[in-house]
């Protein structure tokens, strides 16, 4: 899908007229964003943050900045000619979100200047030489932090003691899903879980998967944090409280769609953060030049409904460390 502006929802209203890139002076900055779902998505919340930090700054869509919105609905195979199609039309940056995309855009030039939004590990998937000087004509944030991994297993080791087996989904498809598994399975050895790691490829997978974990006597679930979970994230917590399996995820959508608990940055907060960087840019500095930022703080979110329906009572001192319950 391709917009020739950039549309989100707030409250159910536009954040931006419709006003064509054309439309616009020519000396008018252009961004174009690769994104890998449309605005009308359960990820339009995430890019209204990115625009509402912009308008934070003084940018309104159709007045000082033009926005170029190409989704790839999905369809991560699509990158990299949206990304060539972004080059085609010369922007001053471009915005792109998810590691596939990050990766396209990388590919496809080395002199327009590149924001990420909050991505995986962008130095393990080879995006930048490194976190505090990333070089080249690419930066921008990255979701992932150290030890992440063998905190949430620890909550959730914590919230279910018994566990002793924890299934793992992986969207191996994503580069930064190899990179996750190989951190959960260094912390489960300190943590003494043993994992279980079911592969999914597409949507229809998900429901099978978890009923194959159930069966396969796992005690509790775990997803990795790619862009392909948080999308079908409802699905995955009705299919782990159906086959009662009390779940850990990355960030509190899932939460909010009834998954039992989270552990991870506040990822709106880092979309919004996408904006600075882009102001940063537009203002003079180089890429290469600014640090690709990490989350600082986090948040351990918890759903005593799906606990209830699950049967499990968690522990009062996990419920007195969370930033907010779900009752």
């Amino acid at each position: 899908m391709i917009r020739r502006t950039f549309l989100a929802v707030i409250t159910g209203a536009a954040v931006f007229p419709s006003v064509a890139s054309a439309q616009l002076r020519a000396d008018v900055p252009q961004l174009c964003v690769l994104a890998a779902d449309s605005v009308t998505s359960p990820w339009a919340i995430r890019y209204a943050g990115f625009i509402k930090g912009l308008r934070d700054l003084g940018y309104v869509e159709g007045h000082n900045i033009g926005i170029t919105f190409l989704s790839a609905d999905g369809r991560y195979e699509r990158f990299p000619a949206l990304a060539a199609e972004c080059v085609r039309r010369n922007p001053a940056i471009i915005v792109s979100y998810t590691t596939p995309g990050s990766l396209a855009a990388k590919n496809a030039t080395s002199t327009i200047p590149i924001v990420t939004g909050p991505i995986g590990d962008p130095v393990a998937t080879g995006i930048v030489a490194s976190l505090a000087r990333p070089g080249g004509n690419l930066t921008g944030q990255s979701i992932m932090a150290a030890d992440l991994s063998s905190k949430r297993l620890q909550l959730l080791k914590e919230a279910i003691p018994t566990l002793s087996v924890l299934a793992v989904l992986s969207h191996l498809t994503d580069p930064i899903g190899p990179v996750q598994v190989q951190e959960l399975e260094e912390a489960a050895r300190a943590t003494g879980l043993r994992l279980e790691l079911h592969r999914v490829a597409a949507a229809d997978d998900l429901a099978p998967a978890i009923a194959a974990a159930a069966q396969a006597g796992a005690h509790g679930l775990l997803t990795t944090i790619e862009t392909f979970f948080i999308t079908y994230r409802a699905r995955i917590a009705e299919a782990a409280t159906k086959h009662r399996l009390p779940a850990m995820f990355p960030v509190r959508d899932f939460v909010d769609s009834g998954g039992l608990m989270s552990y991870g940055p506040n990822s709106l907060a880092m979309y919004r953060y996408t904006s600075v960087q882009v102001d940063k840019i537009l203002k003079g500095a180089k890429p290469a030049d600014l640090p690709v930022e990490q989350p600082t703080k986090f948040e351990l979110v918890i759903n005593l409904k799906t606990a209830k329906a699950l049967g499990i009572t968690v522990p009062q001192a996990i419920l007195a460390r969370a930033d907010e319950v779900i009752e």
